[in-house]
């Protein structure tokens, strides 16, 4: 089924999120956050295999959000936070969607108050 008015192509933004939906892999993204690393470091803190840890580095990679090293024997990977910052912008216009609700609730609340 098709939705009239709206982008059915995947985007950049889609694989971003996609990656983000998974804890272990937002975990692994908080470690890259502090400098580069190896699988086998990356993995230590997992109760998971490195094949199993190397697989979340791929959809990191895809994503966008990870950039691995051309070390052969180690490859390195390393945080690219580029990609967030279109899902930033996404949901900062949210934000103010959300921001705007709570002022209108909070006057409500306060006439609602004041009638009392």
């Amino acid at each position: 089924m098709e939705q009239v008015g709206y982008i059915n192509e995947p985007t950049q933004l889609d694989t971003v999120f996609a990656a983000l939906a998974d804890p272990t892999r937002r975990a692994i993204l908080t470690r890259l956050a502090s400098g580069e690393a190896s699988v086998n470091e990356i993995a230590a803190p997992f109760e998971m295999s490195q094949p199993a840890v190397s697989k979340h580095l791929k959809v990191l990679e895809r994503a966008g959000l990870i950039m691995r090293g051309a070390d052969r024997q180690r490859r390195p990977a390393r945080l690219n936070a580029a990609p967030m910052k279109e899902a930033i912008a996404w949901l900062e216009e949210f934000k103010e969607f959300w921001s705007s609700s709570f002022d209108q609730l909070d006057d409500l609340l306060m006439e609602l108050k004041n009638a009392d």
